[in-house]
């Protein structure tokens, strides 16, 4: 190689070899005006305290959430109170998300990543449209959730572990181009169903005195004390303990799945149970079946509890002051749970058939088997 020939090749390097340092600088540029440094928040602007309004949007189901009479609502279940612990828990991953991945990825393979946007009339790859917006509806964010990404845990002995455990989630911010950011937490509590979001305390019978099944396989147990023994309260039969138990319980803890609207569903071939409490207050729960074996539930609380508690045998003087004490802090407890009870009465719930089995028995159900 002879000298001419030399500086040409040297030449030649040092224009590819600035070509390709204009283009990392390029690359860093825009990697850097994206906010995607890996590490870093995915919303490094987003402010907690503004978000008032929550929407989700994917291929079927859409809610709404937002704040009405300082409450958190379900707009999609007539206003139905929403689960605050629910809804402050993703807001809170979305303000703490890091970035540990980001790339630009074209619009044409979107879908592939499950970022395709809903409503547009895309059918595969759509994903989960996520939008927040403060009091005067100015949108704090708005992205697309896409595909989980697992990683792998040879320690996790769950078979649905075999192929990773959810580590991260594609995300799609807007105004963020076509960088596509995988974050540190899969988000997976972001769903667009909107029975997801409801709050669940419904009602809780405590201190059941007398339960009662109207209608064609009536029946009504009672107890004399708080602890006592069951049995029927117009005889007839030795009362089975086990089934008598499990209805007491059932009616305790009652929940439910869904929140219905519509003030027609479920009327009709309903069943009537009564339950009459310690505490003065009467429970009526009207059943009627529903979709795929569950039930329709409406319920009403009436009563009050009693201003004063009944003396104990040989209470002392000291002992009756401490007592009645702590019954006025059980009693404004006990009211204030009423309250809540009433304001919930206004909708109709569905439940679980298995949750509500132990109260639908016939009568020859509850009566023991020698």
């Amino acid at each position: 190689m002879n000298r001419k020939q030399f500086l040409w090749l040297m030449l030649v390097v040092l224009v590819m070899g600035g070509a390709g340092l204009a283009l990392f600088w390029q690359d860093l540029t825009s990697y850097r005006d994206s906010g995607a440094k890996i590490g870093a928040r995915l919303l490094p602007e987003f402010k907690i305290g503004d978000v008032t309004k929550m929407r989700l949007q994917d291929a079927t189901h859409e809610v709404t959430l937002a704040v009405k009479d300082k409450t958190w609502r379900v707009e999609q279940r007539g206003g139905y109170p929403a689960d605050f612990a629910a809804i402050s828990g993703l807001i809170l991953k979305l303000l703490d998300a890091k970035v540990v991945q980001s790339e630009a990825v074209g619009a044409s393979l979107h879908p592939r990543l499950d970022l395709a946007m809903p409503g547009k009339g895309a059918k595969e790859g759509v994903g989960t449209l996520l939008e927040l917006t403060d009091a005067s509806g100015k949108t704090l964010a708005s992205m697309v959730l896409g595909k989980v990404s697992l990683k792998k845990d040879p320690m996790n002995p769950l078979p649905n572990a075999k192929d990773g455990v959810p580590a991260g989630r594609h995300v799609l911010v807007a105004g963020k181009g076509d960088n596509v950011f995988v974050v540190s937490d899969p988000l997976e509590k972001a769903v667009a169903e909107p029975g997801a979001w409801l709050a669940r305390d419904l009602f809780k019978v405590e201190r059941i005195k007398t339960l009662q099944l109207t209608g064609g396989d009536a029946w009504k147990i009672t107890r004399d004390e708080e602890w006592g023994q069951w049995k029927f309260a117009a005889g007839g039969g030795q009362l089975d303990p086990s089934a008598a138990v499990a209805a007491n319980n059932a009616l305790a803890n009652l929940s439910f799945s869904d929140v219905i609207t519509d003030d027609t569903t479920g009327t009709e071939k309903a069943v009537t149970l009564i339950a009459e409490t310690f505490d003065n207050l009467t429970y009526t729960v009207k059943l009627a079946p529903h979709t795929d074996g569950n039930h329709v539930l409406r319920f009403k609380v009436e009563g009050t509890p009693p201003k004063t508690r009944k003396p104990e045998p040989k209470e002392k003087p000291e002992e009756a002051d401490k007592r009645d004490k702590e019954y006025a802090q059980t009693r404004q407890l006990l009211e204030a749970r009423v309250m809540l009870e009433q304001a919930r009465s206004q909708w109709a719930y569905v439940v679980p058939g298995k949750v509500v089995a132990p109260l639908l028995v016939k009568r020859e159900q509850l009566i023991a088997r020698r």
